[in-house]
């Protein structure tokens, strides 16, 4: 089954919790949530993924 992923973005200025990566058995090996934007502040600088 394909890896799903928990983000969070850490800007102060972004007002988003969190959201999830579903993704697809064509994803490359070596992608990871540095790839990333924010879908709602457009910075990739303060993701980061949440370990369970």
């Amino acid at each position: 089954m394909p890896a799903t992923a928990e983000v969070v973005c850490e800007s102060s200025d972004c007002e988003l919790d969190m959201f999830e990566v579903h993704y697809t058995y064509d994803v490359p090996e070596d992608h990871d949530v540095g790839a990333l934007v924010c879908p709602y502040c457009s910075s990739g600088a303060h993701l980061s993924e949440i370990e369970l």
